[in-house]
């Protein structure tokens, strides 16, 4: 009698999930389980927690979820709440388990961990299997160490050479151990979150391969908003701009190789044009950073990044938290960052932005904004969050927050989530501190950079 453990980590689904299928395949009865760790709830030196309130509730409804669907099929989920170093070897020795299937990590943290539960358990057979990118590491023109420094190095011999593995269906039958039940989601509180905080907290998007697997049928097949995805994805509004695909890609609720088989089928049945193209191309770009922040290693979290680049930072305080509280002045910056502290979310254009005038306006140390990202973003994912904050650092050229602002015409944006703004007109709620808004803060400084962009607003008519 094999008894194997299906460990779950950021692979919080049934469909796609070689590490399940090989354990039902393998092994005469199976264990599922998840384990939070505590230590990704501590509180940082720059003041706030390493992961947030709205993360915390978009894993427990991803998880939740989870459990439902596993109980379906006639499985169950034990839920740790301290560490899997502590809730694996609990589980091991409690009911014989010979084998532990998991999905493969590759960031340092993660790797630190599995080593760890390794070293406890030195008899258990460990099984791990790559199932984070749309292409498979071992399936790409590349070694990890030969991983072009170029985006379009790596992209063009990658989409010429490589084709994703075929989507593995979901189990309709899982192997359980006997009498074995679920256990409930740990209560905020075991993180030192207040229930007024928890019952605060609303994240943009309900989590759980439930959900991913219905947000896929509707931006595809059911209001076909994917064949203008190209032109609408740089908009901040509402959620059709763009396909709210990241959260649930982040936390594994579904894969990357799902969706690129449902936008295949979409540009047979429906439409084959550039935002076809263009959302797959997003999915390629997403293996890069992962595939780029695997080359590097941990020289990605470290200010002087992988170029090993001197910045001298001046690392105000003061205007970091004005930042973080989206209170520095400048709309579509404050607009964005209040948008991410409530909501978890924040669009690409958003992001561009806020990051861009952190690094060259602010002249912050942009670990310290790629820190407060990984507290707040529902869909981060370390290689996306870091890699992004490194290009804005290092690679790209400044984003103007006063220009893109009317560029990408964000009054109404602004005045959904600056109340201070809501009764401004189309003038002034992009350049306020030419009029009086006494609730609203004084920008931190005005650049004369910014100048033309402002002669631009000042020609709006209202």
């Amino acid at each position: 009698m094999k008894t194997g453990l299906v460990w779950f980590k950021n692979d919080l689904r049934l469909h796609d999930n070689e590490a399940l299928t090989k354990a039902v395949q393998e092994c005469d009865e199976l264990i599922f389980c998840y384990a939070l760790e505590k230590s990704n709830f501590k509180k940082l030196d720059l003041g706030f927690k390493n992961w947030d309130i709205n993360r915390f509730k978009f894993i427990e409804q991803s998880v939740v979820d989870l459990q439902r669907n596993l109980e379906k099929v006639g499985g169950h989920l034990i839920i740790g709440s301290d560490s899997a170093a502590e809730l694996l070897p609990e589980l091991v020795e409690k009911y014989g388990i010979s084998d532990v299937y998991a999905e493969e990590e590759y960031a340092s943290e993660e790797l630190n961990l599995i080593k760890e539960i390794q070293d406890i358990l030195p008899k258990v057979k460990f099984h791990f299997y790559w199932g984070k990118t749309l292409y498979h590491k071992d399936d790409i023109p590349f070694t990890i160490s030969k991983i072009p420094l170029s985006s379009k190095a790596y992209r063009i011999p990658a989409g010429n050479e490589s084709e994703p593995r075929e989507v593995i269906k979901a189990p309709t039958k899982l192997k359980s151990v006997k009498k074995v039940k679920s256990t409930k989601f740990p209560s905020c509180t075991k993180f030192d979150f207040t229930k007024k905080e928890y019952d605060a907290a609303e994240p943009l998007l309900e989590g759980g391969e439930t959900q991913a697997l219905k947000r896929l049928q509707y931006y595809t097949f059911k209001s076909e908003l994917l064949t203008g995805y190209r032109w609408s994805r740089n908009q901040s509004q509402g959620l059709d701009y763009s396909s709210k695909f990241s959260p649930y890609l982040a936390l594994g609720c579904i894969s990357a190789r799902e969706i690129f088989e449902k936008v295949k089928e979409y540009e047979e049945k429906v439409k084959k044009n550039q935002s076809t193209w263009w959302l797959v191309f997003e999915l390629v770009w997403r293996d890069y950073f992962t595939f780029k922040g695997m080359k590097f290693g941990d020289k990605i979290f470290k200010t002087k990044g992988y170029k090993n680049k001197k910045i001298p930072f001046e690392n105000n305080k003061k205007n970091f938290r004005k930042w973080c509280e989206g209170q520095t002045g400048i709309p579509f910056v404050d607009a964005h960052m209040r948008q991410l502290n409530e909501t978890g979310y924040m669009s690409n254009r958003g992001r561009v932005n806020c990051a861009s005038y952190f690094v060259h306006d602010l002249n912050i140390d942009w670990t310290w904004g790629a820190a407060y990202f990984e507290s707040k973003l529902i869909d981060y994912d370390v290689t996306s969050n870091w890699m992004n904050w490194h290009m804005q650092a290092f690679e790209i050229y400044y984003t103007n927050p006063i220009h893109q602002s009317n560029k990408y015409k964000a009054q109404d944006f602004i005045r959904e989530w600056i109340p201070e703004l809501k009764d401004s007109n189309d003038l002034e709620v992009l350049i306020p501190w030419e009029s009086d808004f006494p609730d609203y803060p004084k920008p931190i400084e005005i650049f004369p950079k910014w100048e033309r962009a402002i002669n631009l607003i000042k020609k709006i008519k209202v």
